[in-house]
């Protein structure tokens, strides 16, 4: 039997509209899911690194208006994705980079094969964010409004 994960929603206030988007002001960092099994703690790394309130765009399919008070749903998983595509790869292809490059040409190697695997990874996180941007079942959304 395969466990469906629900998705995760966040609490914010509409600030901006932007055609069919809206500019959502968020209190609290993360999906406040932190505390549940299979929750990423992104929470907590928010609460040390960003005092204020951060805004995000999300699809306005409800036509919220600014000054509401809105419900955010995001993709189950997708903050994880996320945050492996924007660190993980990067940090792997680093590390890959500099021990092939310290086997082929030692120290020198390893620093230059760092680089290369960070611009390598960098460029391949780039595209991928734009295939992922593309896919509307990843977008954040408005739920309800309250």
């Amino acid at each position: 039997m395969s466990v469906v994960e629900e998705p995760a929603t966040i609490r914010a206030v509409v600030r901006a509209l932007d055609g069919a988007d809206a500019i959502v002001e968020v209190a609290q960092g993360g999906c406040g899911r932190c505390h549940e099994e299979g929750g990423c703690g992104g929470q907590h790394l928010t609460q040390m690194f960003c005092s204020s309130p951060k805004t995000y765009r999300a699809e306005n399919s409800l036509g919220a208006a600014v000054g509401d008070s809105v419900t955010i749903a995001v993709a189950a998983g997708s903050v994880r994705r996320t945050a492996n595509l924007a660190y993980g790869i990067p940090l792997l292809a680093i590390i890959l980079g500099a021990v092939l490059g310290m086997q082929v040409a030692g120290d020198a190697g390893a620093m230059s094969g760092a680089a290369l695997g960070m611009l390598v990874s960098l460029a391949y996180v780039r595209y991928r964010s734009r295939e992922i941007n593309a896919d509307p079942a990843g977008r954040p959304h408005i739920i309800s409004r309250s």
